[in-house]
């Protein structure tokens, strides 16, 4: 993995924030994330229920207490 975790990548003009970079091989890291996208457009929206749990187990006030 790069030392740069880190920053805009190279031609980017989506406007999302900057990926982290997970390979040295620029050619490889920019794979990976094609890879990551088409993962992501194939999967089908959360509905209401899926986003109340996701929110649910990432928001629990106990959790918040333990971990402080």
């Amino acid at each position: 993995m790069s030392a740069a975790t880190t920053g805009e990548a190279a031609g980017d003009t989506s406007g999302r924030a900057a990926r982290p970079v997970r390979f040295d091989d620029p050619a490889r890291n920019a794979a990976y994330w094609a890879r990551i996208d088409r993962i992501v457009s194939a999967a089908p929206p959360l509905d209401d229920s899926q986003r109340a749990a996701i929110r649910a187990a990432f928001h629990q006030p106990d959790a918040r207490r333990a971990a402080a």
